[in-house]
């Protein structure tokens, strides 16, 4: 039923529309993606596929752009301590703080009309400090203590400590108070009674160049201008993203015409765009963008199995990686040897790294007491079995083929990995973001330039039932060393002093490994022939925060 209506929407809404001067013009832009949001609020559980949407709709206050330079995207000039907008100040605990000051674009009006104003932050700072709200990023929260409202629009914020990216604020998305407000009265059950989620087609819900006018869950949304806008007006009038999981049936789609692109975001792995591009590239336009994109494995920490160090290293040696990305992505995709990308300027080449050696990988296991072997499996002296469970998003093609040869590398030293993959509504939502997976999540971070992994590495950060399931250190981590690395790094204003901590960081996450890198992701942006200005960053910020400037070409 939801497919037969989708294939509705597409052949109604795909049209064309003869312009003043004899021409045509398109209409609609069909989008097709993998992953459907597990929910709309942009500050409740972190998902590419939120981001992505939200990106038609809605517009940070600060952002990096595609040449990795932070700038004003709702607020009018970013502040500096140069500028006088930041300035430094006592913290209550007479530590030293700072005060910086953001003013929002005058004409900002939420999609209903109500201007988008200190009110609305002042709200979304409420929501975030509350620790049953759910909100993701709880220490930016936590350290801004106050907020000065300067008149509708300007307003200072008060920031416990000084850090580097003080001026950074690009995660927080501002709420619409005056719809959300009430929502709010019960802040343990605000999550599920955000307007976000049960009142989505809310045009106060957003104040960018679209507005979300159709929703169909797990499939479909559909979007027009909004004519509260601001900015400059976008060509295309409606756009209509697909939500098709699986990625072989996404190729089919475009190649069908039932949609027009692919968004590199999430769409084809690198390997089927190269095969894509070779078979299909004089009908499109293929770009590939390497970037701020991490595949790993989580680790379930409290996993009496995964707690022993030994078998984790063991883990990574069994693997073969090397082999994998040549083998599966033509060497496109180079391996990660902690969470910092080579391209990032705080990379180090310096810390302990895990080569292809299944010798040491069997040595650890038989230390560690597993090594009783029965028809290929492992077994300690109580009689129990070397048995973990891998787990991702169902309907990738890549990552399923990952995970069977990842699980035929552990095979041949006795560990037995099973595969349990769930929809990427429920994996992200519910299985990673309440830690329900039992030992092995994979899934990818993708992140802005030097952005310090707090939030899924430092102990206050584990998601559980007391907090709401806030923060995002799934894999449990608990480390003093790597809270202390954390802490200094953000306060660290010195690059050169910044560097060697980002040097520790990288040597402990590596030494420790709560997770295991796998490698460093490209994506494949195929787009119609007839539109130009999407432009990759080759970060978390998407193509979408500057589709106003998307233009049909004749």
């Amino acid at each position: 039923m939801k497919i037969f209506n989708l294939i509705l929407i597409a052949s109604v809404l795909f049209c064309f529309n003869v312009s003043s001067n004899g021409a045509y013009a398109r209409d609609t832009l069909i989008i097709g993606i993998t992953q459907f949001p597990s929910s709309l609020h942009p500050n409740i559980d972190s998902m590419l596929a939120k981001s992505y949407l939200h990106g038609f709709t809605r517009r940070p206050l600060t952002v990096y752009n595609s040449a990795w330079q932070l700038q004003c995207m709702l607020c009018t000039t970013l502040p500096t301590l140069e500028n006088g907008l930041a300035k430094k100040v006592l913290s209550p605990d007479g530590k030293s703080g700072i005060a910086v000051t953001y003013t929002i674009h005058p004409s900002a009006r939420w999609g209903d009309g109500n201007p988008v104003s200190t009110k609305d932050v002042i709200f979304t700072w409420k929501v975030g400090r509350h620790p049953k709200s759910g909100v993701s990023n709880m220490e930016f929260y936590r350290s801004l203590y106050k907020i000065e409202t300067v008149d509708q629009k300007t307003f200072t914020f008060y920031f416990d400590k000084i850090t580097f990216k003080y001026n950074d604020v690009s995660n927080l998305q501002i709420l619409p108070s005056h719809i959300d407000r009430i929502n709010f009265t019960d802040p343990a059950k605000y999550r599920m009674k955000t307007a976000f989620d049960t009142d989505p087609t809310n045009p106060g819900l957003g104040f960018g160049p679209y507005r979300v006018v159709e929703i169909n869950p797990g499939s479909s949304v559909v979007l027009k201008r909004n004519p509260t806008w601001y900015g400059t007006k976008p060509e295309v009038k409606k756009i209509l993203i697909k939500v098709i999981g699986n990625t072989s049936a996404l190729e089919a789609n475009l190649l069908s015409g039932d949609i027009d692109m692919i968004a590199g975001e999430l769409g084809l792995a690198i390997e089927q765009g190269v095969a894509f591009k070779k078979n299909h590239g004089e009908k499109f336009q293929i770009l590939f963008k390497s970037g701020l994109i991490y595949e790993h494995i989580d680790l379930n920490m409290d996993n009496p199995i995964l707690k022993d160090i030994r078998i984790r290293r063991a883990l990574l040696y069994a693997l073969n990686r090397s082999s994998l990305t040549k083998e599966l992505f033509g060497g496109l995709q180079p391996v990660a040897n902690s969470s910092v990308n080579p391209l990032d300027w705080v990379y180090s080449d310096d810390i302990p790294k895990y080569p292809y050696d299944p010798n040491l990988a069997i040595k650890l296991l038989d230390e560690a007491g597993w090594h009783i072997k029965k028809n290929g499996v492992r077994y300690n002296t109580k009689g129990k079995p070397l048995r973990l469970i891998i787990m991702s998003t169902a309907g990738n093609r890549s990552r399923e083929l990952v995970e069977q040869v990842l699980q035929n590398y552990w095979k041949a030293v006795g560990i037995d990995v099973r595969i349990r993959n769930q929809p990427a509504r429920v994996f992200f939502g519910q299985t990673v973001t309440e830690r329900k997976f039992d030992s092995l999540a994979m899934f990818a971070w993708i992140s802005s330039p030097e952005s310090v992994p707090r939030t899924t590495l430092h102990s206050e950060h584990i998601p559980s039932i007391e907090n709401n399931f806030s923060g995002q250190n799934y894999t449990g981590f608990r480390n003093s060393t790597m809270d202390n690395i954390l802490e200094s790094i953000e306060t660290e204003l010195n690059k050169d002093k910044r560097r060697k901590l980002w040097h520790s960081l990288q040597a402990t996450y590596a030494s420790k490994l709560p997770v295991l890198p796998l490698y460093f992701r490209t994506n494949t942006f195929i787009l119609p022939k007839w539109l130009v200005g999407v432009t990759p960053t080759g970060h978390q910020h998407p193509t979408t925060l500057w589709s106003e400037y998307w233009t049909v070409i004749q």
